[in-house]
């Protein structure tokens, strides 16, 4: 649909661009000139950018052509250009003059090059007024020191995707307006505190998947005012206490798919007062701890990770969580208090683990979920109440447990029954026994189905019963010593093999004895 939209744009401001005949003369050969001040050139044959372009032109996009070289005077009849954008070409090699008289220059992106391997110190050095430069998905295997020296108002700086192994110190000492730093997808090993010494307002710093195996305790002294930190898929298996202690202002930690088998408040000297975002997934958690400084966090996400059980007060101070997601572990047990601080949580995600059962007070504070994932589990039945405390709408999933359809469901079958549009997959809720209702949908099935077996030493002493006929009826007599329930189950099988089944209950009313009589036959 969006290209489709696109499409539609594109047209409706070429047809614009036909009808405006001073565009249509002064636009370069093979591009588009949308406005007197945008010229956009997307032909995969030019292979030298456009000369005695009009000086109004502020804007000038490169995309996908075969112009494999930038010269010292390729640019220089366009000073006045204050965007520039080289995208998916075939540059080989940029002179360290190229960009030498575009001084008003205020966005620039040299991104998609597959054969740019580097850039000469000194490229920049005459772009004062960069707020944004893009050098993305290249192969640039180095940056040299100095290269950004002299880009004091840059405030956005990516060089994902290349093949950087190393950081120079220093590199941003003179950015002292850098807020955003990508350098996701490439292959740095060690980052070194000097590395971000300058940039005091960074707010954005991304090291995704690369090779970072270790963080030292002063590596962000020098960018305390960060608010974002991305190192997805690198290789870190430990932090040491007070990691991010500075970083006081951090909004967002992103750590997924990394080694770590531990994680615990310590890494924020116990003060993380805006931390909101959390992201742990695809990591080798066992254990959790002292997690109580996290008091502002709402988005925690825990999942495919080796957690097997929760400490009761992991969630401690914690009352601001609306999001947790400890799906995809091993957890076999849960502490019955475990989520009672909770009071804000909207969604808890526990599908995919080895709950084999859940205490009837769990959820007794979470009056304001909107999800809750326990498929894929252990359980064979819940206990009484304990999906009651929800008031709000709510989305529930319960597919994938090995259910128990005896007299123990007969809480969990109610439920199901008054709230099945809540339940997600509701056909996929099967039974796993007893055999005759195996893999049967729970919802299909009336409650006089699940019945349970009585047992010699819980309930009746079966052989205390006598049966007895007379006429067409057969009274089946129990001495009963407790107050308890009776299900009788009563089978016939036909001369054809085929079985129909009966069931009677009796409530016991606490006499001596239950008689039971089964009539018709």
């Amino acid at each position: 649909m969006d290209k489709v939209l696109g499409l539609l744009l594109f047209l409706v401001l070429l047809l614009c661009h036909k009808s405006n005949t001073q565009l249509q003369t002064s636009c370069p050969y093979n591009c588009q000139c949308f406005t007197s001040v945008q010229i956009l050139c997307a032909e995969e044959r030019m292979s030298s950018l456009p000369k005695n372009m009009s000086r109004q032109v502020k804007e000038f996009i490169v995309i996908r052509s075969t112009v494999s070289y930038l010269f010292a005077q390729t640019l220089k009849e366009s000073p006045q250009l204050t965007k520039l954008v080289f995208l998916s070409n075939a540059l080989r090699s940029i002179h360290s003059q190229a960009f030498e008289h575009l001084s008003e220059l205020q966005e620039l992106e040299i991104s998609g090059n597959p054969w740019l391997e580097y850039l000469y110190l000194g490229t920049f050095s005459k772009q004062g007024n960069l707020t944004k430069l893009m050098l993305n998905f290249n192969i640039f295997k180095t940056v040299l020191p100095g290269m950004f020296d002299s880009l004091k108002k840059l405030e956005t700086l990516q060089m994902k995707g290349n093949v950087i192994s190393n950081l120079p110190a220093f590199l941003l000492l003179h950015l002292h307006n850098l807020r955003v730093l990508d350098l996701s997808q490439n292959k740095i090993r060690d980052v070194k505190r000097e590395t971000f010494s300058g940039p005091a307002k960074l707010e954005i710093l991304k090291l995704n998947n690369n090779l970072i195996s270790n963080l030292t305790s002063d590596l962000f002294h020098n960018v305390s005012q960060l608010e974002e930190l991305h190192m997805e898929g690198n290789n870190i298996s430990e932090l040491a206490d007070d990691s991010f202690s500075v970083l006081t202002k951090l909004k967002v930690l992103n750590l997924r798919g990394n080694l770590l088998t531990s994680f615990s408040g310590k890494l924020f000297g116990f003060n993380a007062p805006n931390l909101k975002e959390l992201n742990l997934k695809g990591n080798m958690l066992t254990t959790l701890s002292s997690l109580s400084s996290l008091t502002s966090l709402t988005d925690f996400i825990l999942s495919s990770n080796q957690l097997s059980d929760l400490p009761e007060d992991t969630f401690r101070n914690v009352t601001a969580l609306e999001n947790l997601d400890l799906s995809e572990n091993q957890l076999t047990l849960l502490p019955e208090t475990v989520f009672n601080e909770l009071i804000s949580i909207k969604a808890i995600h526990l599908n995919k683990n080895n709950l084999s059962r859940v205490d009837a007070n769990l959820f007794e504070d979470q009056l304001l979920i909107q999800q809750l994932y326990l498929s894929d589990n252990q359980l064979e039945s819940l206990p009484p109440g304990l999906l009651d405390p929800f008031v709000i709408q709510h989305t529930v999933r319960l597919h994938g447990n090995p259910w128990r359809c005896d007299c123990h469901m007969w809480y969990l079958h109610d439920w199901v029954l008054r709230n099945g549009r809540d339940v997600e997959m509701l056909d996929r809720m099967l039974c796993s026994s007893p055999g005759f209702l195996r893999r049967r949908a729970v919802v299909s099935i009336d409650k006089d189905q699940l019945v349970c077996e009585v047992s010699r030493d819980a309930t009746t002493d079966l052989s205390r019963c006598r049966v007895q006929a007379s006429g067409d009826t057969v009274i089946v007599n129990c001495k009963v010593d407790k107050c308890s329930p009776l299900t009788v189950r009563l089978q016939f099988q036909e001369d054809d093999g085929r079985i129909t089944e009966h069931y009677l209950k009796h409530v016991s009313k606490c006499s001596n004895d239950t008689v039971i009589d089964i009539p018709g036959l």
